[in-house]
């Protein structure tokens, strides 16, 4: 499951990087300027905001993927990469265009870190002896 998701970090880290070769390009702004036409700064922004929140991401789903579950945490990490692949569409357009997909990528990094609290809780804290009726729904999903 990592090894997947790291090749599609890396892919989408390399679209992003070549969206913003191109908008160089389309408005001569040479390296390492990073001002100059609106369009451009959209582009490097979408593509600089993305490579700074993947690490978090790929950190939360490889420990949600180990102690909680395999299915759940790469479900999450599919809508977590195409509400981010969503949010540089949206900002490289116009600036509001990135706000719906950024709150869904958001939230996705909010379930992405609860599942990943539970399944440490669940193998770390809780005994399999533990007699909590709470406690159940927290070992059954824990990783094998």
């Amino acid at each position: 499951m990592l090894c997947g998701a790291v090749h599609s970090v890396c892919s989408l880290s390399a679209y992003f990087a070549l969206q913003v070769i191109h908008a160089r390009r389309r408005y001569k702004i040479s390296p390492p300027e990073t001002m100059g036409h609106p369009d451009f700064e959209r582009t490097f922004r979408a593509q600089a905001n993305c490579s700074e929140y993947f690490p978090i991401f790929l950190s939360l789903l490889w420990v949600a993927g180990i102690f909680f579950h395999q299915g759940a945490a790469a479900v999450c990490g599919v809508l977590y990469l195409h509400a981010r692949f969503r949010y540089f569409q949206g900002y490289t357009r116009t600036a509001q265009g990135r706000l719906g997909p950024l709150y869904t990528s958001a939230g996705l990094l909010w379930l992405l870190l609860g599942l990943a609290v539970a399944g440490l809780v669940a193998h770390f804290v809780l005994s399999p002896s533990c007699p909590w009726v709470l406690v159940w729904p927290l070992r059954l999903l824990r990783a094998p």
